[in-house]
């Protein structure tokens, strides 16, 4: 599949901002089924500075400074990504234990599975919770399939939990998600997360776009789609394999990836410091056009 995304972000500010640092970290990612062939960034006022570079978790982010004077800020990426379908994953460790795949990674001795300890740990937006590691529990029984089992734990929070994009905000805590269940894609993945770190399984945050079909008979509208998340589990001699809790499947070749981390917090598309600025809106479209599709 050939894409292009567009992702604008428009901020208005009630008083004058003087000095803005910002990174940003909007550029797709380029790695296994997925290539980022060409990118354009532009923002608007023109920044003093721009420079890129990666993250320590290998994504591209792009530091850009503003030293004019300014009451909006406008910042809009247009992405071109070639997606593939994803590997048979199904087939990939189905029967493997998962407490034999928590015992390899913990107990790991090469870079490569010390690299991966760390998505064991608590990170900022994610806290194990004993409730959490007990609703895993209920897929993860003894002897069960490492894949077997994460999909049963997809399928069990795409059930469990509602969709509500007013219920939650980005600093919402897990345990109110748990509690109130319903939010939205980024708080899925992060209760996955929680969860699978709980029973000692390392589980990763993975931001990106799914390309969205108009409703039948309907256009797609221009900015219908939006930014989304999902989590990734760690299988070694394998590697990263990707679960969507929102939309319980296994992401596709319409899934494309912008950034990984630990939570939300590692993988922000934009922040940053502004001086002045006051009260301020911000809003955000996201446009995802297959290329290869009809015109």
């Amino acid at each position: 599949m050939r894409y292009r995304v567009t992702h604008s972000t428009h901020y208005d500010y009630t008083e004058t901002v003087t000095l803005c640092h910002n990174q940003a970290r909007l550029t797709p990612s380029s790695e296994g089924r997925q290539q980022c062939r060409r990118y354009l960034l532009t923002v608007d006022p023109t920044p003093k500075v721009v420079r890129e570079r990666r993250d320590y978790f290998g994504n591209r982010v792009t530091y850009f400074g503003i030293e004019v004077p300014h009451t909006e800020l406008v910042v809009n990426m247009v992405s071109e990504v070639v997606t593939e379908a994803a590997p048979t994953q199904l087939q990939l460790g189905a029967e493997r234990a998962w407490e034999q795949v928590r015992d390899a990674v913990l107990f790991g001795e090469d870079a490569e599975l010390r690299l991966v300890q760390q998505f064991l740990c608590d990170s900022p937006l994610v806290r194990t919770m004993p409730e959490l590691s007990a609703y895993a529990l209920e897929s993860f029984t003894p002897g069960r399939g490492l894949m077997e089992a994460a999909i049963d734990l997809t399928h069990r929070i795409y059930t469990d939990f509602s969709y509500d994009p007013t219920a939650t905000t980005i600093s919402t805590p897990l345990d109110q998600v748990w509690e109130e269940r319903r939010g939205v894609c980024q708080d899925f993945a992060q209760l996955a997360i929680a969860a699978l770190r709980g029973i000692g399984l390392p589980a990763g945050y993975v931001s990106g776009y799914l390309e969205t079909l108009p409703p039948e008979g309907g256009e797609k509208l221009v900015g219908s789609d939006a930014s989304h998340a999902w989590f990734s589990l760690y299988l070694p001699e394998v590697g990263w394999l990707e679960f969507d809790p929102t939309n319980d499947q296994m992401p596709t070749e319409q899934y494309i990836v912008l950034a990984r981390g630990r939570d939300y917090a590692d993988v922000a598309p934009l922040n940053g410091v502004i001086y002045g600025g006051g009260p301020h809106t911000m809003k955000v479209s996201v446009d995802v056009v297959d290329l290869d599709g009809p015109i």
